[in-house]
């Protein structure tokens, strides 16, 4: 695709991943099925749904369930939230026993229930309590640290270029932006050109250090886009991925031999609905499944002729048969 090689390994305080396509964390969608897919397709590393860090100082059954590896994940990163030191230092037991490959500290979430906690984007607004945050799980969890954030809480106070200086004077090992303020929520469009500013200042300050971009990232092209306009190490796919975990093998192509993409097929769609359903199954049983992957159904078959309608049949489906029988006609 060009000159430089955008495709590459990370290194992380030592830690060597191998490729630079990361799958976000997404509440209600990167769950453990969905992580073993885009693993099979391609993702070089993956993150857990975002967890409480005061579910998992209290060992909350569920809290402890988002933070289930899976067999294929020989890395796997966890991301956590929190507005407060106490309920890390209470929970960093619970959370080193689920052996993340690295901690990630969400200060981007911009949702109110996490937010009001002070957690999320609202520590874009308070700083010093993220590097508070950041120096306790550097000093005491011996894990690579890494933080996820935003631009700034809103347009008149972009702040990314101190956030980041205090997170790294603080141990962070790993940055990730994604390049909307808090009030822009996900619309309109991502500011790369912030991206570019991080990137550029951390290579030449923190060299050893990956500046992971996110925003508006929908298809291989995108993550080719990004990686020339702002030099960022590596990209993180996130709803780009919802309906298409291929897009990481895709981008990979792209990047490494120049493949452009090919619009999934509607066997190909078929065929990854089925298995993801299969994963589901194993991990919540067939009731569960059936219901949970309604919502991904619904991403995969977007856009196709027929799709409105095979998509309201799926959502009556209680079993694998009959969504084997519904998607029958996809081929």
């Amino acid at each position: 695709m060009q000159e430089k090689s955008y495709y590459h390994d990370l290194s992380v305080q030592g830690i060597s991943i191998k490729g630079n396509l990361i799958l976000a964390p997404m509440a209600g969608y990167t769950d453990k099925p969905f992580r073993m897919l885009c693993l099979e397709h391609g993702a070089s590393i993956t993150v857990s749904e975002m967890v409480s860090s005061e579910g998992i100082a209290r060992r909350n059954a569920k809290t402890c369930m988002l933070m289930e590896r899976a067999p294929e994940e020989e890395q796997f990163i966890i991301q956590i939230f929190t507005g407060e030191l106490d309920s890390l230092e209470r929970g960093l037991v619970p959370l080193l026993e689920a052996n993340p490959t690295i901690i990630d500290l969400n200060c981007g979430c911009p949702v109110p229930k996490v937010i009001k906690t002070g957690a999320g984007s609202a520590l874009m607004k308070n700083p010093g309590t993220m590097g508070k945050l950041v120096n306790y799980l550097a000093k005491h969890s011996g894990r690579p640290v890494s933080v996820k954030f935003r631009t700034g809480w809103d347009s008149e106070s972009e702040n990314y270029m101190e956030f980041a200086k205090i997170a790294l004077d603080n141990g962070a090992a790993m940055l990730t932006m994604h390049a909307r303020t808090r009030s822009q929520g996900y619309a309109p469009v991502a500011h790369w050109d912030r991206l570019e500013k991080l990137a550029a200042w951390t290579h030449e300050h923190f060299p050893q250090v990956p500046v992971i971009g996110s925003g508006d990232l929908f298809s291989p092209q995108d993550a080719g886009r990004m990686f020339v306009a702002t030099d960022v190490d590596g990209i993180m796919f996130a709803r780009g991925a919802i309906g298409n975990p291929s897009i990481f093998s895709q981008t990979q192509a792209l990047l490494t031999e120049g493949l452009p993409p090919q619009p999934l097929s509607n066997s190909e769609r078929k065929e990854l609905i089925l298995r993801q359903l299969n994963l589901m199954i194993k991990y919540y049983g067939e009731n569960v499944a059936t219901r949970e992957m309604r919502k991904h159904c619904c991403a995969y078959l977007k856009g196709i002729p027929g799709g409105t309608a095979l998509k309201k049949q799926l959502m009556t489906c209680k079993t694998e048969q009959e969504y084997i029988h519904a998607l029958e006609p996809l081929c």
